[in-house]
C-alpha cells in the first residue's frame, strides 16, 4: 500500500495543531474546540514522524481531518508577523538601499558554489540522525571535530546499527563512496533559482516560478511545504493560497534552501536578494519560512562583497522583522556563539531554545546556520563542521553555511572537492559543472547593471 507523504488530511491536523502553538494561535479558544474535536474522533495528537501514518484513516476521519485544517486555516495568528513584502520591509527599520549591486569576484562566486555541494555532501549521510548519534560516529572514526567526510571504514558494528546511516545516501556520500555531486533537493533548487533567472530575468514573478516546478520539478522530489504547494498548484490553486491550502509546513525549511541563487545574483545588494527570495518563497510559505528565505538570500549576497561573517549576518538580519521569532532565535544564537567558544554547549542552548521544533523547522536551523557561521569565524571547514554537527536538517544547514563560508574565503579547502559533475534529474542540468555554473551565475549578476 503506497503511503503518501506530507499531503494526506489525517497527517496534517497534528502538525497544524503544533503551528497554531508556535505562531500564537495555540491559547484561542477556537483552536481548542479543534483540538478537542478532533481527539475526540480519535484523532492522533502527534503527527507521524515520517510523514505519514501506518495506515490510513478511515472515511469520516479524513472527512473531519480536512474539515478542522480549513478552520484553523481561517484562524489568523495574532502575532506580529507578516508575509507580504511591502509589510515586512514596513517593519524593518535597517533593511538596505538596494541599487547597490557589485561586481563580483569569479573566485567568490565559484567558492560559494563549491561550499554549497560540499556542505550539502557532509551532511547527506547523516541527514535524520540525532546529534549524539553523529557525535558517535565521528569519535568512531577520528573526526570529531568533524573535519572531513563521513566513512564507514572503521566504524564499530554496534554503532553502526544503533545509528544507521541515512540510506538513500550513504551510497554517494560517504568518503569511500563519493565520485562527483549526487543529486540533492538542496542543490536542485539552487539549479532551478538559476534557470528561472535565466529564463524570466531578474524581475520573475512567483507564477514562474510555479511554472518551473511544473515543468522541471519531479513531484517524487519535493517534500513538506513544497509537496504542500505543488499538491496546490495541481488543484488549481494560486499563489499566496498554494501556502496556506492544507500547508502546516508553511514555516519550516524549504524556502530558505532555496534563496542562495538569488544573494549570488545580487552581490551586496541583499535588498534586492532578499525581493526575489520572497518572490520565490512565497510560492509555499508564510511569515518565518519566508524570512529565513531572505535571510540566507541577503547573508549570500553580502557573502560576494563582505570582509566578515558579522558584516554577512548584520546584511540578513536586516531584511528580516526585528520582533519576528525568526530574528529573536538568531540574535540569540549569535550571541551564544560568540561568547562561547565550546561549540557543543552553543547547540545545548539551541536545543533547550528549539529544541520542541520539527528538524527542518526553519527557526531552529536558521539560530544554527548563524551560529556556525560565527563560531566558524571564515573558517570553511570548522563552519560545515559545526552545521553538521547540530544533528537538525544537516545537509541544508550545511550547504548554506558552505556557501557564505567558501564565498568569503574564496574557494574551499582542497580536501572538500568532488569531482566536478553534479547529478540532477531537472532538464538540462544533469552532469553540470561548478566551472559553467560559476559562468553562468556571473552572467546573471553582471547583466542589466544600474
Amino acid at each position: 500500500m503506497i503511503r503518501l507523504t506530507w499531503v494526506q488530511p489525517e497527517d496534517l491536523v497534528g502538525h497544524e495543531l503544533r503551528q497554531a502553538d508556535e505562531d500564537g494561535r495555540g491559547t484561542l479558544p477556537e483552536v481548542a474546540a479543534v483540538r478537542e474535536r478532533w481527539r475526540a474522533a480519535g484523532g492522533p495528537d502527534a503527527p507521524p514522524r515520517a510523514g505519514a501514518s501506518a495506515e490510513p484513516a478511515a472515511e469520516e476521519l479524513r472527512a473531519l481531518a480536512g474539515e478542522l485544517l480549513d478552520e484553523l486555516a481561517a484562524i489568523p495568528s495574532p502575532l506580529p508577523e507578516p508575509s507580504g513584502l511591502e509589510e515586512i520591509v514596513a517593519c524593518c527599520a535597517d533593511w538596505p538601499a538596494s541599487g547597490t549591486r557589485a561586481r563580483p569576484e569569479p573566485g567568490r562566486v565559484r567558492g560559494a558554489w563549491q561550499g554549497r555541494v560540499a556542505g550539502c555532501l557532509l551532511g547527506k549521510p547523516v541527514e535524520k540522525i540525532p546529534r549524539e548519534g553523529i557525535r558517535a560516529i565521528a569519535e568512531a572514526t577520528g573526526n570529531w571535530p568533524i573535519r572531513g567526510w563521513f566513512t564507514a571504514q572503521g566504524l564499530p558494528e554496534h554503532i553502526a546499527r544503533r545509528w544507521p546511516w541515512n540510506r538513500r545516501s550513504a551510497a554517494t556520500s560517504l568518503a569511500e563512496n563519493i565520485d562527483g555531486v549526487p543529486e540533492d533537493d538542496d542543490i536542485n533548487y539552487a539549479l532551478l533559482a538559476l534557470g528561472v533567472l535565466e529564463r524570466h530575468g531578474r524581475d520573475f514573478t512567483t507564477d514562474d516560478v510555479a511554472q518551473a516546478w511544473l515543468d522541471a520539478l519531479p513531484a517524487g522530489r519535493v517534500f513538506t511545504a513544497e509537496r504542500a504547494a505543488y499538491r496546490n498548484l495541481l488543484m488549481g490553486l494560486e499563489p499566496p493560497a498554494t501556502a496556506t491550502h492544507r500547508n502546516p509546513f508553511r514555516e519550516w525549511i524549504g524556502a530558505l534552501i532555496r534563496a542562495d541563487v538569488y544573494g549570488w545574483a545580487n552581490p551586496g545588494d541583499p535588498a534586492a536578494a532578499a525581493a526575489q527570495a520572497w518572490r520565490d518563497a512565497r510560492l509555499s510559505h508564510t511569515a518565518n519560512g519566508i524570512y529565513g528565505a531572505m535571510f540566507a538570500a541577503a547573508m549570500c549576497a553580502q557573502s560576494l562583497v563582505a570582509a566578515g561573517v558579522g558584516e554577512v549576518i548584520e546584511a540578513g538580519l536586516s531584511v528580516v522583522p526585528p520582533g519576528s521569532r525568526l530574528a529573536r532565535a538568531v540574535r540569540q544564537a549569535v550571541a551564544d556563539a560568540a561568547a562561547e567558544p565550546d561549540f557543543e554547549r552553543v547547540v545545548d542552548r539551541l536545543y533547550a531554545r528549539h529544541g520542541h521544533l520539527h528538524w527542518v523547522h526553519t527557526i531552529n536551523n536558521a539560530a544554527l546556520l548563524a551560529a556556525a557561521l560565527v563560531h566558524g569565524a571564515g573558517d570553511f571547514t570548522t563552519t560545515i563542521g559545526a552545521a553538521v554537527s547540530a544533528g537538525w536538517d544537516t545537509d541544508s544547514a550545511a550547504a548554506t553555511a558552505g556557501s557564505i563560508a567558501g564565498a568569503l574565503a574564496g574557494g574551499v579547502p582542497e580536501r572538500w572537492t568532488t569531482r566536478d559533475r553534479i547529478a540532477s534529474s531537472l532538464p538540462g542540468f544533469d552532469g553540470v559543472s561548478i566551472r559553467e555554473l560559476t559562468t553562468r551565475t556571473l552572467a546573471i549578476s553582471e547583466g542589466d547593471r544600474r
